[in-house]
């Protein structure tokens, strides 16, 4: 019996999950807000991504409803448990 996607264990990093963009136009995932040039010209809404490390945001604007910010993340890779 093969094992579905949702049975396999993504890579390892601090977070995986969906990259969804809310009302203002910020790409997040999770908790955390995500890198706007690098989530818009690399990833699609609804990918899966697994962040590789965090910083504290540094903007005043979305620090309130993000405060830890990620530049370093990729697409989520899936491996055999």
């Amino acid at each position: 019996m093969s094992k579905s996607s949702h049975d396999k264990m993504l890579q390892k990093g601090v977070f995986t999950g969906k990259m969804e963009q809310d009302e203002n136009g910020n790409f997040f995932c999770g908790d955390y807000l995500l890198d706007y040039k690098l989530a818009s010209t690399h990833h699609a809404i609804g990918d899966w991504i697994t962040i590789k490390s965090i910083i504290e945001n540094p903007s005043d604007i979305s620090y309130d409803k993000y405060p830890k910010k990620s530049k370093n993340f990729d697409k989520a890779n899936y491996k055999e448990e």
